[in-house]
């Protein structure tokens, strides 16, 4: 019995040999997921999660005073155009239109750009004061994002007081 406890306690011991030196060593492969790369071989970046969208305003039509139009010195002008926002940007309050050339006849000269979503259409609204001399007007508005970028076609009121 004492022989036989001998050899149990002997077959638990660790080996403490080497490994010879034609005997391989066990690698593990790659996950399945990890592509190999070729020494000297720039990796692939990783695509971006989410892409910038783009910004536009494509401008449709005139929906009140049409260019040229006559109007009363000194009256009240609602002018409104149709737009459509054809980028792939969502609108929120942090959108803005800015006058970019021309008086703004008694309009503040930044408005919120009305909140849209890509790919709808839109009115966009500036309640205007004709001037009182006699002449030809011609007040033009950009869109701009929240970086301060502007962007699309731009708008504008273009009439006579005669």
């Amino acid at each position: 019995m004492l022989a036989g406890l001998l050899l149990l306690a002997a077959a638990c011991q660790p080996a403490s040999r080497e490994p010879e030196a034609t005997q391989a060593l066990f690698v593990p492969p790659p996950p399945p997921t990890a592509t190999p790369t070729p020494a000297g071989t720039p990796s692939e970046p990783k695509q971006q999660a989410t892409q910038a969208c783009q910004d536009n305003l494509s401008f449709v039509s005139d929906v009140t005073i049409p260019d040229g139009s006559e109007v009363e010195a000194n009256s009240t002008m609602d002018k409104r155009w149709e737009v459509e926002n054809s980028g792939g940007c969502n609108w929120d309050e942090h959108y803005r239109l800015r006058l970019i050339s021309g008086d703004s006849l008694g309009a503040e000269e930044e408005q919120m750009l009305f909140p849209a979503r890509s790919g709808t259409r839109l009115i966009l609204r500036i309640v205007f004061q004709a001037p009182v001399e006699p002449g030809t007007y011609r007040s033009a508005w950009q869109a701009y994002n929240p970086d301060g970028q502007a962007f699309g076609d731009p708008v504008f009121i273009d009439f006579v007081v005669p």
